[in-house]
């Protein structure tokens, strides 16, 4: 007996439909390696659709009151509580992350931060009114950008979906959407969801690949383009952008470096940053992917974390002693072992180092050490369950090793010295520093990274303001 597959759908102009030419992907869950839905591979007469939808809705989606806009997310925040077990069925299924923690990690917070903005909303803020020339008044006004082009990943499909449309709806700017080819299940359970809250256009979904998220970026109509990715596909979306000069907001990969002195409390350390490390499979731009050490401590902090690593379980979603699920896809299965593989004679596997099981895509937690600047492991994003351990001998070596990278997002220090922990968060090139944690986020703070993984800011009022332009307007007094 065959199991039907299900249909996914894009989402435009308040409908669900097909493909224009029928065309399909097949979607496959990483816990299993089997196929359980087909998507659409969506085309320019798809793109130009909903472009034309959201393009339509915006001036009256634009002359919404803030009060107006708040109500909206509001309501799409209780909703997304209301059917909170569907959008983690549909997550898992994308993703085949642990259930519980799905249900812990990521509904609440997607929905203190859609109401985050939703209190954004009424907080629009420019420079006062006054005289700057005799005879002249003038005044701020902050308006939505326009038409948003939106491009989110295949780690987080939710969350990074809310952190796409919820500050560009609270700003009063229309979203065309594109979830990963991998992962557009919860996003078009989301379509269906907001769908019955805002007026037709304002939201839309589009699925499909490369070349369907190239065609959002490439189309007249959107005045911004936003994307959560690799290094590369950024690139490209810059590139493509900056032939009709198109807003650009691009969060990209990360290499956070960890940077532990010899006054820290060793176990406590290596609990919080293997988990920091291990989470959703290290699959997290802001993951304590690379550890730097200091030589006192390095070979006691070694055999604890490589201890760490041995102790986490992966396996399937429905098993809460799990702690991450697979990889996302058989192409990030390849990527992570390769990175293993390739591994040079100096460096040692302390854990892990394998594939799990013999279906889906499951990767041990690894821990590798002996590894020097130059090597490939700590200069290129893994994005997988690895840990990487180098040692320094002084404040000077590590924060060299830590900023010796292309990638700047995020990145945390562990010392109980207070003025060595101000020293050292003033001089990392990061977006992000944390202090004797790593990896919590919150909807007040901005998110974001500098050098190459990106720029603008996701969260936060800072994050609100991307999605808004600035206009001065002078009137004579006479």
């Amino acid at each position: 007996m065959t199991t039907e597959l299900r249909r996914l759908r894009n989402y435009i102009n308040g409908e669900f439909r097909d493909a224009a030419d029928g065309r399909t992907i097949d979607v496959v869950n990483p816990a299993t390696g089997e196929v359980f839905a087909t998507s659409p591979l969506s085309g320019q007469a798809d793109v130009d659709a909903a472009m034309d939808a959201a393009a339509a809705a915006f001036p009256a989606w634009r002359d919404t009151t803030p009060a107006e806009r708040q109500k909206v997310l509001l309501k799409i925040a209780d909703a997304f509580e209301e059917r909170a077990e569907e959008l983690i069925a549909a997550e898992v299924e994308n993703t085949g992350k642990p259930i519980a923690l799905t249900a812990s990690e990521e509904i609440p917070p997607m929905v203190d931060q859609i109401r985050f903005f939703a209190g954004a909303a009424r907080m629009l803020e420019g420079r006062s009114a006054g005289e700057y020339m005799e005879g002249m008044t003038s005044i701020v006004r902050r308006e939505p950008v326009g038409v948003c082009a939106q491009v989110a990943p295949w780690n987080y499909p939710m969350m990074m979906a809310v952190w796409k449309f919820a500050p560009a709806l609270a700003a009063g700017n229309t979203v065309v959407l594109k979830p990963s080819d991998t992962t557009p299940a919860s996003t078009v359970l989301m379509a269906e969801i907001i769908g019955a809250i805002v007026p037709k256009g304002v939201f839309n979904v589009i699925c499909g690949d490369r070349d369907s998220g190239r065609a959002m970026v490439e189309h007249p109509t959107p005045a911004m383009a936003s994307i959560t990715g690799s290094v590369r596909a950024g690139m490209q979306v810059a590139e493509s952008a900056a032939k009709d000069v198109k807003r650009v907001h691009l969060e990209l990969g990360g290499k956070a470096p960890v940077v532990v002195f010899e006054d820290t409390d060793i176990a406590k350390a290596v609990e919080d940053i293997s988990a920091a490390g291990f989470f959703n499979a290290g699959q997290d731009c802001t993951a304590a992917t690379r550890v730097l050490v200091h030589e006192s401590i390095h070979d006691e902090f070694v055999t604890q974390l490589a201890k760490a690593a041995a102790d986490t379980k992966t396996g399937q979603p429905d098993d809460e002693d799990v702690f991450f699920g697979p990889l996302n896809n058989a192409n990030q299965l390849k990527q992570v072992s390769g990175f293993i593989e390739r591994l040079p004679a100096h460096a040692k596997v302390e854990s892990g180092g394998h594939q799990v099981g013999d279906k889906g895509y499951f990767y041990a937690p690894t821990v590798v050490s002996g590894l020097k600047q130059d090597d490939e492991i700590i200069q290129n994003e893994v994005f997988g369950p690895v840990i990487t351990v180098q040692s320094f001998r002084d404040e000077e070596q590590a924060l060299a090793y830590a900023n010796g990278v292309e990638f700047a997002l995020a990145s945390s220090v562990w010392t109980k010295d207070h003025a060595r922990a101000m020293r050292m968060s003033k001089s990392l090139d990061f977006g992000c520093v944390w202090i004797n944690t790593h990896i919590p986020l919150v909807a007040e703070m901005p998110h974001g990274g500098f050098k190459k993984s990106g720029y603008g800011k996701d969260l936060s009022a800072y994050g609100f303001d991307d999605y808004t332009r600035i206009k001065h307007v002078m009137t004579s007094l006479g």
